[in-house]
């Protein structure tokens, strides 16, 4: 089987995941940026504009700053995220030097670095839906707090506690992944150094 295709096909494979996974994260911040105004607006003014909301050239214009908004949320979340992950990552390199040196060293299992790109997908989805939940959170109750609803203070704490259980549980499953991915790539890498030697031609163990 012929060897030239893999990168290529790699590289898209990869550039589809990313367009996903942003745009994953981004429809649910456009649905809180949505909410927010449609709270601001009022109810009687959305229901005025909901026909023009519906048709197919806005939900197009909708899709493609979805995932303008995706990237925004995505740098946002990693950004308050990182001294954390920074944290958790001391755990198992001294240095950006000693993760730089590690992330190089196992890219050339491709088995290896597959599962790293998995987990790492996963992890900025649940980046960005920590932040997004938060989001959400806002935009529902400013939505019950102006629109007609029955039962608004109870639907207001329902929201509020349902919000933070899910950026609790976002972030718990960040936290998770990442560790997991540091914990992992510290092993195969000493697993892959430790093989070197014993190869000869410097040939890489299997994994």
């Amino acid at each position: 089987m012929s060897e030239s295709g893999k990168p290529e096909a790699s590289g898209v494979i990869a550039a589809t995941a990313m367009f996903i996974e942003v745009l994953v994260v981004g429809i649910g911040a456009f649905a809180a940026l949505v909410g927010c105004v449609s709270a601001v607006a009022g109810y009687s003014n959305m229901q005025k504009v909901a026909p023009i909301l519906a048709s197919t050239p806005v939900s197009g214009a909708a899709l493609a700053f979805s995932y303008a908004l995706g990237i925004a949320i995505d740098r946002a979340a990693d950004f308050l995220l990182t001294p954390h992950r920074r944290r958790l990552r001391s755990r198992y390199f001294s240095s950006n030097v000693a993760y730089s040196l590690a992330r190089r060293t196992v890219a050339d299992s491709p088995h290896i670095a597959a599962m790293a790109d998995y987990a790492r997908s996963r992890m900025r989805i649940c980046r960005g839906w920590v932040l997004n939940s938060l989001l959400l959170s806002v935009a529902f109750i400013l939505l019950i707090s102006r629109f007609p609803v029955q039962d608004r203070a109870l639907l207001i704490a329902a929201t509020a506690v349902m919000g933070g259980l899910f950026v609790v549980g976002f972030y718990a499953a960040w936290m998770n992944i990442t560790v997991t991915g540091y914990k992992k790539l510290s092993q195969q890498t000493s697993d892959i150094q430790a093989n070197v030697p014993s190869q000869g031609s410097g040939v890489t163990a299997s994994t």
